[in-house]
């Protein structure tokens, strides 16, 4: 029991932890804005 909460905590730590990572190196001026998307790019119908 204790082993599986310890595997479950430290699951959830490392989920988290490279959410964290993600977020702190992201670099806006790298990507693309969503809004520049067309729908026809998408391949939706308008």
């Amino acid at each position: 029991m204790r082993k599986t909460l310890l595997l479950i905590f430290a699951a959830l730590t490392l989920m988290i932890g490279s959410f964290i990572w993600f977020v702190a190196t992201w670099d806006a001026s790298k990507e693309e804005p969503v809004s520049s998307i067309r729908p026809i790019q998408t391949g939706a119908f308008t």
